[in-house]
């Protein structure tokens, strides 16, 4: 019957051919890439918090707004922080003037404590002079004592032989008395000699007192005056450390003004917004989102079938669904654990409940740079990725 029909028998074979050679080079171009419609455009999200707490004076940007880094999102009431300024510019200036006042006090003590040391050594010479003379005084004294005594022995020895003579009447009766009255006489210059010597021992001994205070009030002198400087020295510093620590509280109270000027934290759109005028809001509250536009990726949710011939740098095709178009990337990274491990309640497999699913590996895309201008694209776009594996 074939043999009737041989045309068909060739369109048939042809038509075999073709087919064959159209399913191999289909077989052979699936088995090129993978592919996921499990993906969409992912980006940053920057929280615009506020750092101090106060009522919000003015907004300056709406919902969806184009924003530049640095530029003014909106104010708290600085009042408050301007006053805490002026409280710790006035505390740094009297610690200032507390230093400039005590700085003058180490040279002052300094010279102080130098003339009192100096002013020892020559009270000390005087003192050491004035024992000297105290003792040469008694020394002389007691010269003089000791001649007393010998007149006094000479006019007593003068007496018994004129006593012998007067009996005799080889002598006067006048000269006798002459020589009891010198006698007597020099009894008492005796007497007064050593009254004038335990005088002077007195002054010795007051001397030689005088004498070992200088030295202690010299050795106190000596002894305190590092003390005295170390002090002073140690007044300074704890002030000078008085004004550091003011300077610090200035420095954070014009941060804390600074900081109720909300800037924007990059380039992007506004969004989420929550945040009104005469709001009161606290230190770390989110007031809004800024979204950046310039730098995103795609997050592609891949079978973990669909990895094993994949890896970093494989050139990747991204179709963008909103916009039917399609863009160049390349293979960034990979997650370190698939997507239901990273879910709010992951499985737990050790329950008995565990049915085998095939998980997905969340792989992040890069887009390459310049084919996005106008900025169209928008985190969270569906997006269909293919990877071309080697």
């Amino acid at each position: 019957m074939l043999a009737k029909h041989p045309i068909k028998v060739i369109v048939f074979l042809v038509f075999l051919v073709v087919a064959g050679i159209a399913g191999m080079r289909l077989w052979n171009y699936y088995g090129t890439f993978e592919s996921t419609d499990d993906a969409q455009i992912d980006g940053d999200f920057y929280p615009v918090t506020t750092r101090v707490a106060g009522t919000v004076q003015r907004i300056y940007v709406d919902e969806n707004a184009s924003v530049k880094a640095g530029q003014l999102l909106a104010e708290i009431d600085p009042k408050d922080y301007e006053l805490a300024v002026d409280e710790a510019k006035a505390a740094l200036h009297a610690a200032e003037t507390d230093v400039a006042a005590a700085k003058p006090n180490v040279p002052l003590t300094d010279v102080t404590t130098q003339t009192n040391v100096a002013a020892m050594g020559s009270e000390l010479s005087n003192a050491r002079a004035q024992l000297a003379a105290a003792q040469r005084d008694y020394d002389s004294a007691l010269a003089q004592v000791r001649m007393a005594e010998a007149d006094s022995a000479k006019a007593q020895g003068d007496v018994t032989r004129y006593e012998q003579l007067v009996a005799k009447d080889e002598i006067s009766k006048q000269q006798y008395d002459q020589a009891v009255a010198v006698a007597h006489g020099a009894a008492a210059q005796v007497d007064a000699k050593k009254a004038s010597a335990e005088a002077a021992a007195r002054n010795v001994e007051a001397a030689q007192a005088h004498l070992q205070e200088v030295l202690t009030r010299q050795n106190e002198a000596e002894r305190t005056r590092p003390a005295q400087m170390e002090l002073q020295n140690a007044l300074v510093a704890s002030k000078q450390a008085l004004v550091e620590v003011n300077r610090t509280r200035l420095a954070q109270a014009e941060l804390n003004l600074s900081y109720t000027k909300i800037l924007a934290p990059i380039d992007g759109i506004v969004g989420r917004k929550s945040v009104a005028t005469a709001q009161q809001v606290t230190a770390g509250e989110q007031m809004m989102i800024d979204v950046p536009l310039s730098r995103l990726w795609v997050t592609a949710n891949f079978k973990e079938t669909q990895l094993k011939k994949m890896h970093v740098g494989q050139k990747v095709s991204i179709h963008v669904d909103a916009y039917d178009k399609d863009l160049d990337g390349t293979v960034a990274d990979f997650a370190g654990a698939s997507g239901a491990r990273f879910s709010l309640l992951p499985p737990e497999n050790a329950t008995g409940n565990y049915v085998k699913v095939v998980q997905r590996i969340p792989i992040r895309l890069w887009i390459k740079d310049g084919q996005d201008p106008n900025h169209l694209l928008r985190p969270g776009m569906s997006v269909d990725a293919k990877v071309f594996i080697d």
